[in-house]
């Protein structure tokens, strides 16, 4: 049984920093691509990054150069740097890995 749990989230004020963590089991991130997402209220739900089996890395337009995805190998976790958070970051984050998907985590930058 494949599970994603994603942990992290929280209240940050603009231009402060999350580190967000999806810990899989049933699913090898090494060998699979991970992605992350994010969906705020009243819209659908996007893409923010991804890593690849490889290591190759992709990055949303809005969040290139501020967050940077990454995995443990020998955690089986996935991450999700985010640093100089806007609150138009504010959306609850999903992890993604093959077909599955984890709860989600809230993550509200305000002041």
């Amino acid at each position: 049984q494949v599970q994603l749990v994603e942990s992290g989230g929280g209240l940050v004020q603009p231009g402060g920093s999350l580190r967000l963590s999806c810990a899989a089991s049933g699913v090898i991130l090494s060998i699979n691509a991970m992605g992350w997402y994010r969906q705020a209220p009243g819209r659908s739900r996007e893409l923010v990054a991804t890593m690849s089996s490889g290591g190759s890395t992709y990055y949303a337009d809005s969040v290139k150069g501020r967050f940077t995805i990454s995995r443990d190998h020998t955690k089986n976790t996935g991450y999700l740097q985010m640093n100089s958070l806007k609150p138009e970051d504010t959306a609850v984050y999903y992890c993604n890995v093959v077909s599955f998907w984890g709860q989600g985590t809230q993550v509200t930058v305000s002041s």
